[in-house]
């Protein structure tokens, strides 16, 4: 597979010829070669995006809609297309693809319905005569950089609610997945959009920070919207604040399940398969920490551990039916099998699963997790989870609370009143009463708290993060002054 940039709308080669090279994190076999884009072709994506920012703003919400819908048919055509691709680059087995094409396309369409909901209001004033009001107004050219594991859904957000908005964007595609990435944004310009709306740039490893500086700090780039690590989220921040332009950070997770005394038991454990092991545990809001009250616990660990143990492991490019496919790298198998054994020495078990071998690992669970274990506090991102075992709903807030992290929680409990009360003091952006950790739909809003970002993503919050808030008065002419 091989993939150019795209600036206005025409593919284009790195301005000094480089490319980079995406291998399969199995066979090692090379499976995409990208063209690397330099601060050139960055500086270029950025000029291009504020030229067609002047017309593209001034666009009405019909033809907004009618490209963003466009644009979702676009996606679902290229189903198959994009499930190779995933399946190849990032080891996503066929129910990730489907799955984030799916609900890429159901948020392209919910973009779509944001374009006539974008709205001021009136200001009561003191001054006789006079209108006063808000407006809301695009911004101008965003940056959105995308991360590979969730690549379809990220980048379709990361592109549509900008330009929904009327703003332009350069869409930063991942080096672990960049031809994936590229056909979102093929998707995109197939559907009409004009001439630099939508710009894709995509580097190689080394020249990232380079790149990524170059555009944060272009004159034309007004806002950015990052979906990546904690520690890289710090330095897109960082970056941002030293040029006085707005950040929307959507960061790491450590998502605690809490499993109180009187929870459907069975019901737990469907979730708790889904939420944690779903492409191999690699999404931003798996299921890290099972807080489970020791009254049930031994029930909740033995059903949880027996339905890990029967997830069948395997690549999905052979094997596209597979439920648990490799990580995104050999290095991400070392690093949790360092987890694993620092855990295991100072008094955790394995009750399913094991080290991993490579890039591949089996549905693996730690039970007798405690303080003091670096699997305690640092996010795994693979397919391992860990049980905490408490006793009463204060002890299970606290423990759940007990992370530097606050994307995505859950609390299962058969008294709604009670298990309300725990979700309500749990610091995440979304906790789920009787449901998994892992949720999206394109209506609520999506975000963070603590080190897992700030802003939001879906519903009406994006219009915030997308448009300027600005306030507008018509006065009569001739009105008095005291001086």
């Amino acid at each position: 597979m091989e993939v150019q940039l795209l600036i206005d709308n025409r593919p284009a080669d790195a301005a000094s010829g480089k490319i980079f090279e995406r291998r399969n994190p199995v066979s090692g076999h090379m499976v995409t070669t990208s063209a690397a884009a330099g601060v050139a072709d960055a500086c270029r994506a950025a000029e291009a995006a504020g030229r067609a920012f002047k017309t593209w703003s001034q666009t009405g919400p019909t033809e907004r809609r009618k490209i963003l819908l466009a644009a979702a048919d676009n996606l679902e055509g290229k189903i198959e297309e994009i499930s190779q691709a995933m399946a190849a680059e990032v080891g996503a087995s066929g129910l990730w693809g489907g799955f984030n094409v799916m609900a890429a396309a159901q948020l392209i369409r919910e973009a779509a319905s944001i374009t006539t909901q974008i709205q001021g209001e009136t200001i009561p004033t003191d001054k006789p005569g006079t209108l006063s009001m808000t407006l809301r107004q695009p911004v101008g050219a965003i940056l959105s950089i995308v991360p590979w594991n969730g690549p379809i859904i990220l980048a379709a957000r990361a592109i549509a609610y900008p330009i929904a908005c009327g703003n332009t964007v350069v869409f930063r595609g991942s080096e672990m997945s960049p031809k994936t990435h590229a056909l979102v944004a093929d998707a995109f310009i197939e559907a009409g959009l004009p001439d630099g709306v939508l710009n894709f740039v995509v580097n190689a490893p080394d020249d990232a920070a380079d790149v990524i500086d170059a555009l944060i700090a272009h004159a034309a780039i007004r806002r950015i919207n990052f979906t990546g690590s904690t520690r890289v989220g710090r330095i897109i921040a960082e970056k941002a604040g030293r040029n006085l332009k707005r950040c929307l950070l959507e960061l790491g997770g450590k998502a605690p399940f809490v499993v109180l005394d009187d929870a459907d038991i069975d019901g737990a454990v469907n979730a708790a398969v889904f939420g944690t092991f779903l492409y191999q545990g690699q999404i931003c809001m798996s299921t890290e920490r099972f807080v489970v009250d020791v009254a049930v616990a031994e029930e909740f660990v033995a059903k949880f551990a027996a339905r890990a143990a029967q997830l069948p492991a395997g690549d999905p490019c052979s094997d596209p039916g597979c439920v648990i496919g490799p990580l995104i790298d050999s290095q991400a198998g070392t690093r949790i099998n360092a987890l694993i054994d620092d855990a295991v020495a100072k008094g955790a078990t394995i009750v399913a699963g094991g080290r991993a071998e490579g890039a591949m690992m089996a549905a693996t669970i730690l039970d007798h997790v405690k303080p003091g274990m670096a699997v305690y506090d640092e996010e795994t991102f693979g397919p391992i989870t860990t049980i905490v075992r408490v006793q009463g709903v204060e002890e299970a807030v606290r423990v759940a609370n007990d992370t530097d992290y606050g994307l995505a929680a859950a609390v299962f409990g058969r008294d709604a009143v009670r298990a309300l009360n725990a979700a309500r003091q749990i610091d995440a952006g979304h906790v789920h009463v009787n449901g998994a950790t892992v949720q999206n739909e394109p209506q609520a809003p999506y975000g963070g708290m603590k080190s897992s970002g700030y802003g939001r993503f879906d519903g009406r919050a994006v219009i915030d993060e997308f448009t300027e808030l600005k306030w507008v008065t018509i006065e009569p002419s001739d009105q008095y002054y005291p001086i």
